[in-house]
């Protein structure tokens, strides 16, 4: 194989992050803009709220929380307030995982809930009133109909 570059990186340190970054930009082609420059995404706000959650998800429980681990929206609604409603379900196959993901005395679960809270904040540019639960569905990973319920259609073809 023939390398344009070897660049060593490390995301977690911050290491040649903007080199890497540079050396792709400069290999990508110059192009129109198909959406406008304030377009972030064509995923809805659900999505989004979902993937936010994940995403806290993924931070804070790192590898102790195996990748059977989805966010569903059951609830964004717009309140009274002009703010957001948002109920997060947090799907696990094992009880021990439900355990993990809420933490001694719920304090997992509410450090997950307030950084995805402020993220979802930043990103709707409005308030945000999130409430998570953790429910346990023994194998929702490998339940088709489960997985087309998540959303998930799209990545079984």
């Amino acid at each position: 194989m023939d390398f344009l570059d070897v660049v060593p990186i490390s995301a977690e340190k911050g290491m040649n992050v903007d080199t890497i970054a540079k050396i792709v930009r400069n290999c990508l082609p110059e192009a129109i803009h198909h959406f406008p420059e304030d377009y972030i995404t064509d995923r809805s706000q659900r999505f989004m709220a979902s993937e936010i959650i994940r995403e806290k998800l993924m931070r804070f429980l790192g590898e102790e929380l195996p990748y059977s681990v989805t966010v569903e929206i059951e609830q964004f609604v717009t309140n009274d307030r002009g703010g957001y409603d948002i109920h997060g379900l947090i799907l696990v196959e094992r009880e021990g995982q439900k355990k993990m993901v809420i933490g001694n005395k719920g304090a997992k679960i509410k450090k997950i809930g307030t950084e995805a809270r402020m993220d979802m904040e930043d990103l709707f540019e409005n308030k945000v009133h999130l409430e998570l639960w953790v429910k346990v569905k023994a194998g929702w990973a490998d339940d088709e109909r489960a997985l087309r319920s998540l959303g998930y259609v799209d990545d079984l073809k």
